[in-house]
Order: structure tokens, then sequence, then C-alpha cells
């Protein structure tokens, strides 16, 4: 095979990728009973939050569910050790203090990891010139390339692709906050994940109105909505969680009673406000090992309470033999 059929081969390979990616988001963003187009915030841990009964629920929301398993596998010692360096990169402003702000930042750092490690993946492919950052340019030669030259005219459904250029290039210019056509790190996260960052916001909202309103009028009616979860298949009878959605359309969605959603009202929907999880739990931290109750916390005061921050074999021993003794 020839270097540009090749290309060829690849480029429409990963266009058919887009595409199917694009379908899937459509599917897997559903709503209540499912709820997959609602963006909730991830759990900061697995484990039910009550210090009584350990701390891996607070071990998970420091150091990131991953990371976790690791310190589980250390001495006291060396996890005292790794915590004490983890400590002074928390410190941002070396002040030999670490306030709730900059703890804050680090737990909702920690639970962002799968985001980063999803970014880096895809960094090295669209950063074309080794530069450090991704211009407009870059990411649309890389992911539609030969097609472009043509106008999509060798690709089956040229409109959707056409569609998917548009949708990329208007999220690629939100995402560019200072307008200069290129990305940074930060910037390319918020293109590719734009649930994360307010000022992506709207264009989150956008999107999701365009992939539900058929009929084209910028709002989404009852049956749009119904529509994007449930397609009845040779005449059978809805099921009961289609007659609850109605009813949730009309109670709770549509809530200025105008038989439609707009974008307010499918923001209020897709993106409700939650409580801040990496908030709580950094004040949770601070009042808990904060000895002096100056509101913030000194690596002396950490050490002292490594436990609550980190794990070890030793607590994991503990937390067996106990376990064992109950058993008999």
């Amino acid at each position: 095979m020839s270097r540009e059929a090749a290309n060829k081969l690849s480029i429409m390979m990963l266009l058919k990728s887009l595409a199917s990616l694009c379908v899937l988001a459509a599917a897997a963003f559903a709503v209540p009973a499912k709820e997959k187009r609602v963006h909730h915030q991830a759990d900061l841990s697995d484990h039910a939050h009550d210090d009584g009964d350990g701390f891996k629920y607070d071990h998970e929301a420091f150091l990131g569910k991953e990371e976790a398993k690791t310190f589980d596998q250390l001495t006291p010692e060396e996890s005292k050790d790794k915590l004490a360096k983890i400590v002074d990169r928390i410190d941002t402003d070396k002040d030999g203090y670490i306030n709730h702000l900059e703890l804050h930042y680090w737990i909702k750092h920690r639970q962002r990891r799968y985001i980063e490690e999803n970014v880096n993946k895809h960094w090295k492919d669209y950063d074309q010139n080794r530069d450090g950052k991704i211009g407009w340019e870059e990411y649309k030669n890389t992911t539609y390339g030969y097609y472009l030259d043509d106008e999509f005219h060798d690709v089956d459904d040229k409109a959707t692709y056409k569609s998917l250029l548009t949708r990329d290039e208007r999220r690629f210019r939100t995402a560019d906050r200072d307008g200069d056509g290129i990305a940074t790190r930060e910037e390319f996260t918020a293109f590719l994940h734009p649930e994360e960052f307010d000022y992506m916001r709207g264009v989150a909202v956008q999107e999701t109105v365009e992939d539900i309103d058929k009929d084209g009028d910028g709002r989404i009616n009852l049956a749009e909505y119904i529509g994007d979860m449930y397609s009845p298949e040779n005449g059978e009878s809805e099921p009961e969680w289609v007659l609850t959605e109605r009813k949730q359309f009309y109670e709770f969605r549509d809530t200025n009673k105008d038989g439609y959603m707009d974008a307010e009202e499918v923001a209020n929907w897709v993106l409700p406000g939650e409580v801040d999880h990496a908030d709580n739990e950094a004040k949770h931290l601070i009042h808990e090992t904060d000895a002096d109750k100056d509101q913030k916390i000194t690596k002396k005061e950490i050490l002292a309470n490594w436990n609550m921050f980190v794990g070890s074999q030793a607590t994991n021993y503990g937390e067996d033999l106990t376990k064992r003794h109950d058993e008999l």
C-alpha cells in the first residue's frame, strides 16, 4: 500500500471513529432515568465518609483512587516520607502553611487526573510541531486532513462530517480564551472536556440542544426530549420510565411552562449546580488537623495526623486483624 493510500485509509478510519463517538455521545448523554446527558461531579471515593470506621474516604479524596492503592503498600515510614514531599507541592506560595485554597486546588487536581491522562494521550497526536501548544490548524489537519482538500466528497455522510468540523471549530475557539488560535494545555483540556469548565458552559449547552433539537427551532419540545431517550419498535407500548420522563419534562424541565426547554432550562438540566465535594473535604481535613485553630495547617500538623491523609501496610494490617477477630 502506498503512503498516500495508507494516509487516506488512516484518515477515513479516524473520521469514522469521530462519527461513531458523536453518535455514542448523543446516546450516552441520555437523561434520567439513565441521566447520561447530565454531568455530575465524580465521587471523591467509593467508600463512605465515616472517620469512625477508618480514613479510606479521606485517602482516596486526598490522593486519588489509584494513588491511594499504592500508599496502602508502603510502610508507615515510607508513607510519611512521601506525604511530606506532597505537602511541599501543595504549599504553592511556600509560606510554610497549607490554606484552604491550596488544599482545595490539590484535591480537585487529584480528582481530575483521569481527564489529564486523556489530554496527555491526545496531546502528542495533535502537537505536530512539538512546541507545547496546539493550533487550530494543527488540530483540523490532523483530524480531517486529506478530506479537507475535496470538501469531504469521498465521505459517505458528508453533512455529518462538515457539521463535526463546524462544531469542533466553535468549541476550539471558545476554549481559546485569549483568541490567538492556539490552545495551551489548559485550553485544550477545556476543548476536550467542556463540562469541566464554567466558561465552556454555553457551548456544552448549545451542543446538547443541537443534538436533541430535530426541527431546528433552537428549543427542545417533549417529543424531542423523549425521542432522545426512547424510540419504540414494532408498536411496543412505552415502558413505565418513559411515562415518568414525560412527567419530569412538564414538572421539572420546562420551568416556565411554555412547552419547550430553552438554553437556560437545558443548562439547569445537564449542568446542575452541585455541592463541591473537594471544597467540603478540604474544610474537613483542615478542621480535623488544625491544632491551633488558625484555619491553616503546617507540615507538622499534617504529619501528626498522617494516617488521615494517607494509608500504609500498618493501617491495613490493623484493619485486617480487626476483621478477622470479628469473624471469629
